[in-house]
């Protein structure tokens, strides 16, 4: 329904009729993210599609033809799964016309203090202390760190960056422990360190409350004064956080 559309009375909930992504995309491009994660028999109604540029939306009668560019991603191996019969060979190479292989980031070093660069720009907007630049330390350490997550891991250390940052330069030390200090055994790196996550989340309930402090206590299932001596404990002035007055 979603890829192909469905007719009015097609199933309970189709009140009216809707056109699926295969429509709405006729004259441009779909893109389908984590190809190799689409259902078998669903594989074999998209081959057809591609061999005969129609379709039939779910409880139509006639077919919709349709003029559309296929890009599809994923990072899967579709060699093995076509092995075990997961993926249809027929739909790996009636897709694989051109192949673009995106390198892992530590692959393409170039590339993360832009893509950095640009998610500080989109989290400070966000931001209650204007953040405006990384410091050297800060891009020294994101380049040397081989980004197991990739793209998604980037992402969410720069939000983590923001979110912590008291000055509008991003200090070295707002980095994650294993980005600081990529030798550290794993019981010391920042998953496993209990203060840094405490501080971390502490933090996050009293942006997320705009520092009423009151409400963040009853997020946290900790009494009040519990919250302010954590507060003290780690440092964290009003400034870190938005007050609600």
């Amino acid at each position: 329904s979603e890829i192909f559309g469905h007719k009015t009375g097609a199933f309970t909930d189709a009140i009216k009729d809707k056109k699926g992504m295969m429509e709405v995309a006729d004259g441009g491009t779909l893109f389908l993210d984590e190809i190799g994660e689409m259902d078998i028999e669903l594989q074999a109604k998209f081959l057809r599609v591609l061999e005969t540029d129609e379709f039939i939306k779910v409880g139509d009668t006639k077919s919709t033809r349709v003029d559309v560019r296929i890009i599809a991603a994923t990072n899967a191996h579709l060699e093995e799964d076509m092995k075990s019969g997961k993926f249809r060979k027929d739909l790996f190479f009636r897709l694989n016309a051109f192949i673009i292989h995106l390198p892992p980031l530590r692959d393409r070093s170039e590339d993360i203090i832009l893509l950095a660069e640009y998610y500080l720009k989109v989290f400070a907007k966000k931001a209650t202390y204007p953040v405006e630049s990384m410091s050297k330390r800060f891009i020294e350490l994101l380049t040397c760190y081989d980004w197991p997550g990739n793209i998604r891991e980037l992402k969410n250390v720069m939000e983590r960056a923001v979110i912590l940052a008291t000055t509008s330069e991003l200090p070295a030390d707002s980095l994650p422990l294993e980005i600081q200090n990529p030798t550290l055994s794993p019981e010391t790196r920042y998953e496993f360190n209990l203060d840094s996550i405490e501080k971390f989340h502490i933090q996050r309930a009293l942006k997320y409350t705009h520092g009423n402090k009151v409400r963040a206590a009853k997020l946290l299932g900790i009494g009040l004064t519990t919250l302010y001596r954590k507060i003290d404990d780690y440092n964290l002035h009003p400034e870190y956080y938005e007050i609600e007055y």
